[in-house]
């Protein structure tokens, strides 16, 4: 049976005794009603996981690390969800599907036909918003690292901001390639971090086209069908885990 798992946002040492936040101490004394020295597995996401047992004191909880795993769970080559921002709650569902299948960060993009607008306060309040439902995403999925949410951007600020070894994937119904002869020339090309570039509810317009195919971006058609923007990146994603044969 598998421990129940939390995120501590600090650094962890082996046979180290931690206080525990007081929100995570009234998750587990309250909510999940745990009993004292109950094992658990803490992980801060630097990598690795660590059992421990916890300890009541009024309140305060307390965590004795016992042992260190240094397991991983994580995909051979980062994959980024560039998203065009989506109404509702669709990017909550994006995110949290994003780090059950292994995406190794979520880039919201203010796309031209994005009807969700962010700036300001509601844009930081949404971003942090995000980054905790990673953070439970990944507490619930046994990953070790954090699937980080970027800060906001234009799909023109993302080409511009490109590095040498990331590669850009641009999901068009209009585009003559299919998803396996891509995903072929993308593999050609050994980069280690691959942008999937999913346009919002409306689509990309004809200029962010450009804008990424000029970037370099490989534009191709993912099947016959034209997927909703909450289905594309998550569908993506498993597509070319089953194409390049990832089994973990």
């Amino acid at each position: 049976m598998s421990l129940p798992r939390f995120f501590y946002p600090y650094a962890i040492e082996p046979q180290a005794t931690l206080d525990l936040p007081k929100e995570l101490a009234h998750y587990m004394q309250r909510v999940l009603r745990l009993a004292d020295q109950t094992h658990i597995t803490l992980f801060n996401g630097q990598g690795g996981e660590f059992n421990a047992q916890i300890h009541y004191e009024g309140k305060q909880v307390r965590a004795h690390i016992l042992t260190f795993t240094p397991i991983e769970r994580e995909l051979p080559l980062r994959l980024t969800i560039a998203q065009g921002l989506a109404t509702g709650d669709k990017m909550d569902w994006i995110c949290e599907k994003s780090v059950e299948m292994g995406a190794y960060a979520l880039q919201p993009i203010a796309a031209q036909y994005s009807t969700l607008k962010l700036s300001g306060e509601r844009l930081e309040k949404r971003l942090q918003h995000w980054q905790r439902i990673a953070q439970s995403a990944s507490e619930q999925c046994g990953r070790n690292q954090l699937l980080q949410v970027e800060p906001l951007a234009t799909l023109k600020q993302l080409c511009q901001s490109l590095q040498p070894d990331d590669l850009l994937l641009f999901c068009d119904p209009d585009a003559p390639q299919h998803f396996p002869d891509a995903i072929r020339q993308a593999t050609a090309q050994q980069r280690s971090h691959w942008i999937l570039l999913i346009g919002p509810e409306g689509g990309w317009s004809d200029e962010e086209k450009k804008i990424a195919l000029n970037a370099g971006a490989i534009s191709m058609r993912f099947g016959a069908r034209v997927l909703r923007t909450e289905t594309a990146a998550i569908a993506l994603v498993g597509a070319i885990r089953g194409q390049l044969g990832w089994i973990e």
